[in-house]
């Protein structure tokens, strides 16, 4: 973990995060938490994670989610060298979405 991320301020705002259930509810606190370019910048970040977990190379990221390949540089340096946070999530969607498709 970055310890420079580490304060009381900041584990407020992650239990608050912690508390949300739906989809619905995230778009409504970070709407009123970020500014439109921040969601984006983030939401596309972590589709860079996604895509880059996937094998795809720069150029298709590029291409389909408009990122830089500093950007793209940046979350790739992450999922290597990070604290593992976008492997952990993307991982626990991966079995999410699996398990929606299996019949219950």
């Amino acid at each position: 973990m970055n310890e420079k991320l580490k304060s009381k301020n900041t584990d407020d705002l992650f239990q608050a995060i912690l508390t949300l259930k739906t989809v619905e509810e995230c778009y409504a606190f970070f709407d009123d938490l970020c500014t439109v370019p921040e969601i984006k910048a983030m939401s596309q970040r972590f589709s860079v994670a996604r895509m880059l977990e996937k094998g795809e190379i720069y150029n298709e990221i590029v291409e389909e989610t408009g990122a830089s390949t500093a950007t793209i540089s940046r979350v790739n340096r992450a999922l290597h060298y990070g604290s593992d946070g976008y492997s952990m999530t993307i991982s626990r969607l991966r079995e999410t979405e699996k398990n929606k498709g299996e019949p219950k």
